[in-house]
């Protein structure tokens, strides 16, 4: 963290040797597991953010996803609103089920807390909770304009998917939780206290989301 605002470069060579000094190893990802339900007849919507992730304003484009985690109580379901310009997360949404509610809720809870003007474009893939009717409904109520990623193609949504593979690679996944409340509280503290505040993003110029957002408003 102190080499990226220091603008040093290091070598992987460099970094390895000083992480087996060190006694320290990388972590990792589990398989993936695949959430989205596509096999719908429910209306689609174009994908209008064709992979243009780059957004220079915030509130101006929004992405989103669903995805799971395992508890042993079991699937604790985590949907996700994410502002492209400084990769902030500001909505989200968790229970025992993956229900259009959940994406509904997550956007409520974004379209709270930042107010965007009308136009804002948000970009989900494909999924029925997406696609329902009661989705397509909010979308019209708060004048939002809605994206697909095409079927079966992840790359569209990368940002999302990035972000739920750091949150599991990095949180999720190095631990096991007894009950769903415990996996909550930690996914909160997650994005909350480090991922918006402190988890520098290469997109940001190595910033915080939080971080980058300020720089925008002060420059």
């Amino acid at each position: 963290m102190v080499l990226f605002q220091r603008k040093q470069t290091v070598s992987r060579r460099r970094i390895g040797r000083l992480m087996r000094q060190a006694d320290l190893t990388c972590k990792t990802k589990r398989k993936f597991k695949a959430t989205t339900h596509s096999q719908h007849d429910l209306p689609v919507a174009d994908n209008v953010l064709d992979r243009q992730f780059k957004v220079m304003q915030p509130n101006r484009v929004y992405a989103g996803d669903i995805t799971s985690i395992a508890t042993q109580e079991g699937w604790l379901y985590l949907a996700v609103v994410i502002d492209l310009c400084s990769r902030q997360v500001f909505g989200w949404s968790m229970a025992e089920h993956r229900r259009t509610q959940r994406v509904n809720d997550a956007l409520l809870m974004a379209l709270w807390k930042r107010k965007p003007d009308k136009g804002l474009l948000w970009h989900s893939d494909r999924g029925s909770p997406y696609a329902s009717e009661s989705h397509r409904a909010l979308l019209k109520q708060h004048g939002i304009r809605q994206s697909m990623s095409r079927k079966g193609n992840c790359w569209d949504n990368s940002v999302s998917e990035s972000f739920f593979h750091t949150l599991k690679t990095e949180r999720a996944h190095q631990q096991t939780y007894q009950t769903r409340a415990e996996a909550k509280q930690a996914i909160f503290e997650y994005i909350e206290v480090f991922y918006n505040r402190e988890r520098l993003h290469s997109a940001n110029g190595y910033m915080s989301p939080v971080d980058y957002e300020l720089q925008l408003k002060t420059a």
